[in-house]
């Protein structure tokens, strides 16, 4: 016999016992005899009997099985998100369907209707680029399916979301720049449909302000933030009638490259323009030179999260309060902003 295909009733048909007993005794009931227990049992690990635990759970209505959808796997934010969120279920015993947008909102809808044919418990998201609202997520709501957002999320009160304070970091990274002595300082953006990069902007915005520095819109260039973007954003600084002596950028990828760019024209940095990035990626500390960045921790930000949606999950009066929660940030000084300052 295939082991594959051992049921209860293979077992109680062998042991001449009622099928239902062998399933009490495989499920430790005590209401089956010690001895009887270790006769079934023993005989499943024979026939190598494997427990269904999906049809199981389905018979609970409960697959305790988690969807995550992350704009790119391939970055270290949430690569390091995502390890928290499988730590933490695993700890919980969930199962994590780990699913990328590739910042599409059509492969984000996609995604969102294949976790619901796989009966998924509760999602976990960071909504993608193209992402303005939370429509493609009707289908969740409407079968009572928990979410929370984590990173990027929508601009709702009515959902849960573990975020960072994105205009404190971004006001202390400009803030930064101006103390290091850059007077005419631009901003690389992310699409202002985004709550993350419109909170960054304004952070930027208000730290100027502060110290009477005028804010000068064509500063102010939005890209996807790729590493190219970078390069041609550059281009475009440079080619402004500005003596530009500040950098803050979104990201870090778009701050790589617009560092690469600029050793390219031989300008110097940080004595010619002080760059400051966002999310501390893996790389940010051995280009040349080691960029000056805000630090979010993906690990603790996925952590919180999948803690929060499993206990909108396991306690059903939880499911519709909405909880935001802020994960604490840090900037890290390195040499790509730091100047000779007396």
């Amino acid at each position: 016999m295939d082991n594959t295909e051992i049921t209860i009733h293979d077992i109680a048909e062998i042991l001449g016992i009622n099928s239902s007993t062998v399933s009490r005794a495989l499920n430790n009931s005590p209401r089956v005899a010690q001895k009887t227990k270790d006769k079934i049992l023993e005989k499943a690990t024979e026939l190598g009997y494997q427990r269904n635990d999906l049809a199981s759970n389905l018979r609970k209505s409960k697959t305790f099985t988690l969807g995550v959808i992350v704009p790119r796997i391939s970055r270290h934010f949430f690569a390091s998100a995502i390890a928290g969120i499988e730590e933490t279920a695993f700890k919980e015993g969930y199962n994590v369907i780990i699913c990328q947008s590739l910042e599409s909102l059509e492969r984000e809808q996609r995604i969102i209707n294949t976790l619901l044919a796989n009966r998924v418990d509760g999602v976990l998201i960071s909504i993608s680029m193209e992402t303005k609202n939370d429509d493609h997520l009707l289908g969740l709501k409407q079968r009572n399916i928990p979410y929370v957002f984590f990173d990027r999320h929508c601009n709702t009160s009515i959902n849960s979301k573990v975020v960072i304070d994105d205009f404190e970091a971004a006001f202390r990274a400009t803030e930064h720049l101006i103390q290091q002595k850059s007077t005419v300082i631009a901003h690389f953006s992310g699409p202002q449909n985004l709550e993350i990069y419109k909170n960054r902007f304004k952070g930027y915005k208000a730290a100027l302000e502060k110290y009477s520095i005028p804010f000068k819109e064509e500063l102010v260039i939005s890209s996807s933030l790729m590493e190219h973007d970078g390069n041609e954003n550059v281009k475009k600084m440079l080619s402004l009638p500005y003596k530009v002596n500040g950098l803050f950028c979104a990201n870090d990828v778009v701050a790589i490259g617009a560092i690469q760019y600029l050793k390219k024209v031989q300008i110097k940095i940080p004595d010619d323009i002080a760059i400051v990035g966002f999310s501390n990626e893996t790389i940010s500390s051995v280009i040349e030179p080691a960029l000056t960045t805000i630090n979010q921790s993906g690990l603790e930000i996925g952590t919180v999260a999948t803690n929060l949606l499993i206990n909108k999950i396991s306690n059903a009066t939880n499911k519709n309060i909405n909880e935001t929660i802020i994960v604490k940030t840090n900037l890290i000084e390195r040499k790509s902003s730091l100047r000779k300052v007396n």
